[in-house]
C-alpha cells in the first residue's frame, strides 16, 4: 500500500514512517520543518538530521499543508491509499502564541488534506487528536465520554475530529481517530515537560512543577507509534476513535522525582497549577487492545531511562 504522512519527520511521525517501511509499505511525507517560533533552528535542524537516519530514503515534500494547492498536487501525483496527518501546531503553548497561524494549520490545512483525499480517491485518513479533546478528566476515560476541552488546541482538534466524520458520512473516505497524550522519547524537541525536566535536571538546574498533584498519561513514543501503524493498516479499525497511551497516569511531582533519581541531581520547585490546562487522568485503551492489538510496552520509569541514556549520548545536547 501507499501511504502518505503529513509530519511525517515530527517526533512521532518518523517512528510511524520507519514501521511502515519495515513492513514494506511505501511512504511519501510531507513535513513544513518549522520552528513554530519556540525552537532554536540548530536543534531543529540536528533532530530532523537524526530522525531521518532512521527511515528509508523516500519522496519528502517539505511544504506546508496550509497551502492547498501544492499539497493537492503532492496527492494527485502520488496517489496514495491512506494520509496520516500528524502535522499540527503542537501543543497548547504553540498555539496560544499565535492562534491565527494555528487555526490556518489546523482547521484549514485539515480541510485542504480532506479535499485532496475525497478528490483523489484516498481510502482512510487517520487522524491525529489529541487526549486535550477530553478537558478535565479522571482516569479511565472512554472514547465514549463527553468532551469539554479547554482552550483553543483541544477546541481545534475535536472540531477536526469533527471534520473528518463529516467527510466520511458523506461517503468521501473511511477514517480512524487517535487521541494519543503526554508522547515522549528519544529525538523529541526540549521545549516538552518530559525533555524540559529531563535536561533541566542534567544541568543541574530547578524542575519547576506546574500542580504537584497534576496527572499525565505519559506514552513513550515507540508505543503511540504501534497504536497509529496498526489504526492506519488494520481493515477493522475503519471508523472509530481510539484513545492510544499507557493507561497509567503519574502526577507530574512523580515524573519530576523519577527524572531527579535517575539523572542523579536536579532540584524540584512546586508551583500552582497551570490554568491555560486541563486536569487530566489515564485514558482507557480497551477498545484499542481489542481492535487494534494495541500493547504498550514501555512502563514510564523505563522510558525515561531510555530517553536519558539517550540524551547522555546525543552530541548536541553534550556539547
Amino acid at each position: 500500500m501507499k501511504f502518505l504522512v503529513t509530519g511525517g519527520l515530527g517526533l512521532i511521525g518518523h517512528n510511524v514512517v520507519q514501521r511502515l517501511q519495515k513492513r514494506g509499505e511505501e511512504v511519501v511525507i510531507v513535513d513544513n520543518r518549522t520552528t513554530y517560533g519556540i525552537i532554536p533552528q540548530d536543534e531543529l535542524d540536528y533532530l530532523m538530521a537524526e530522525r531521518w537516519k532512521k527511515i528509508d530514503q523516500t519522496d519528502v515534500y517539505y511544504t506546508d499543508i496550509a497551502d492547498g494547492a501544492k499539497f493537492d498536487q503532492i496527492v494527485k501525483n502520488h496517489k496514495p491509499e491512506v494520509i496520516i496527518h500528524m502535522a499540527s501546531f503542537p501543543r497548547q503553548k504553540v498555539v496560544n502564541a499565535n492562534p491565527a497561524q494555528g487555526a490556518r494549520v489546523m482547521m484549514e490545512g485539515l480541510m485542504n488534506i480532506c479535499e485532496s483525499a475525497k478528490s483523489h480517491g484516498v481510502e482512510r485518513v487517520v487522524y491525529i487528536s489529541s487526549s486535550m479533546v477530553y478537558g478535565d478528566f479522571e482516569d479511565q476515560v472512554t472514547e465514549e465520554a463527553e468532551c469539554r476541552p479547554i482552550g483553543q488546541y483541544g477546541i481545534m482538534k475535536l472540531s477536526g475530529e469533527d471534520i473528518v466524520k463529516d467527510y466520511h458520512r458523506r461517503g468521501c473516505f473511511d477514517y480512524a481517530i487517535v487521541r494519543p497524550s503526554a508522547v515522549y522519547g528519544p529525538l523529541d524537541v526540549e521545549d516538552r515537560v518530559v525533555a524540559k525536566f529531563m535536561l533541566q535536571a542534567m544541568r543541574g538546574d530547578v524542575l519547576r512543577v506546574n500542580g504537584a498533584s497534576e496527572t499525565l498519561d505519559f506514552t513513550y513514543v515507540d508505543d503511540a507509534a504501534d497504536g497509529i501503524v496498526a489504526a492506519a493498516t488494520r481493515i477493522m479499525a475503519a471508523n472509530r476513535t481510539y484513545n492510544i497511551t499507557k493507561s497509567h497516569s503519574v502526577s507530574l511531582l512523580e515524573a519530576a522525582e523519577m527524572i531527579v533519581k535517575i539523572v542523579g541531581k536536579g532540584t524540584i520547585e512546586v508551583r500552582d497549577k497551570d490554568a491555560d490546562f486541563p486536569s487530566r487522568g489515564a485514558l482507557c485503551i480497551d477498545r484499542a487492545r481489542v481492535i487494534l492489538g494495541f500493547d504498550p510496552r514501555v512502563d514510564v520509569e523505563q522510558g525515561f531511562q531510555n530517553y536519558y541514556k539517550w540524551l547522555s549520548e546525543s552530541p548536541y545536547w553534550n556539547k
